[in-house]
C-alpha cells in the first residue's frame, strides 16, 4: 500500500507540465472526414514521465455523437483532436492506456478495446475496459471532457489508492455523478456484467453506498477543483460555448 501511495505521490511532479500542454482554447470541427483520423499528429508514441505501473487508463470514445452531428473524438481543440488530448492526459498517469471504441477508427492511436456488449452505452465500455484490464485500479475517462486537468486525475487516483474497499471513486457535483471521470477497481466488472445482461445500463445504479467513494463537490472545491472541469462537449452549442472559455 505504501509503495502504491508513493507511486501516486510521484505522479504529481508531472502535473504542471501536463497542464501546460492541455490548457483549452478555441474548438473547431474540421470538415474532411479523412483528415480527422490517424494523422501524423497522433499521440500513440508519445511517452509521459512519472507514471504508475499498477494503474490502467481507458479513454471512452465509442459514443454515437448524434447530437454533435460528427464524431466528437475528432473535434479539434487547439490543433489537437479530442482523442489525442484525452490520450495524452491519460498517459500522464500511466503508460498502460487504451481506447474503448471502434478499432477501425482508433487503432492508429493506440491499443483499442471493443465492447463485449455493443450498443449498451458507457456501462458497456466500462465493462469491456475492466474485462481487458490487468490492474486493480483503472481510470475511466470520456473523450469529450476537454477541461479535465491532470491535477484532478492525480487527486482522484490518490483518493482511490487510499480507499482499497471502494470499488469506484467517483465525483458527484450537485446531483450529477461523473462516472466517466472516475477510478474503478477491476472487480466492478462483476457488478456491470449482470446488469448489462439484464438490459440495465445506468451506471450509477451500481454505486452501492458501502463500496463507492463519493467525491463531493465541496471536497473538490476544497482541493481547488471547479465543477466546471467536468463540462463536456456534446452539441455544436456546447462547442461554441467551449470555444469562448
Amino acid at each position: 500500500m505504501r509503495k502504491r501511495s508513493l507511486a501516486i505521490a510521484l505522479l504529481e511532479s508531472a502535473a504542471s507540465a501536463v497542464e501546460r500542454l492541455l490548457l483549452p482554447s478555441a474548438l473547431t470541427v474540421p470538415g474532411d472526414e479523412k483528415s480527422r483520423r490517424c494523422s501524423s499528429g497522433a499521440v500513440y508514441s508519445r511517452s509521459m514521465p512519472a507514471t504508475a505501473p499498477h494503474l490502467s487508463a481507458f479513454v471512452l470514445a465509442g459514443g454515437k455523437s448524434t447530437r454533435m452531428g460528427t464524431d466528437k473524438a475528432f473535434v479539434v481543440l487547439q490543433g489537437r483532436k479530442l482523442v489525442e488530448r484525452a490520450l495524452a492526459l491519460a498517459r500522464s498517469v500511466t503508460t498502460t492506456v487504451s481506447i474503448v471504441g471502434d478499432a477501425s477508427k482508433f487503432a492508429c492511436f493506440g491499443p483499442v478495446v471493443e465492447d463485449i456488449f455493443p450498443g449498451c452505452g458507457p456501462l458497456g465500455g466500462i465493462h469491456a475496459a475492466l474485462r481487458r484490464s490487468e490492474t486493480d485500479l483503472n481510470l475511466i475517462l470520456a473523450v469529450d471532457v476537454p477541461f479535465v486537468s491532470a491535477a484532478l486525475l492525480h487527486y482522484l487516483l490518490r483518493r482511490a489508492d487510499e480507499s482499497p474497499a471502494a470499488l469506484v471513486t467517483v465525483p458527484r457535483t450537485g446531483q450529477r455523478w461523473q462516472p466517466l471521470c472516475a477510478v474503478y477497481r477491476r472487480k466492478f466488472r462483476d457488478l456491470a456484467e449482470p446488469s448489462l445482461r439484464a438490459g440495465r445500463y445506468k451506471i450509477d445504479a451500481l454505486f452501492d453506498e458501502k463500496r463507492t467513494q463519493v467525491i463531493t463537490g465541496e471536497q473538490l472545491l476544497a482541493a481547488g477543483f471547479s465543477p466546471d472541469l467536468f463540462t463536456n462537449v456534446n452539441t455544436p452549442g456546447d462547442l461554441a460555448a467551449a470555444s469562448e472559455r
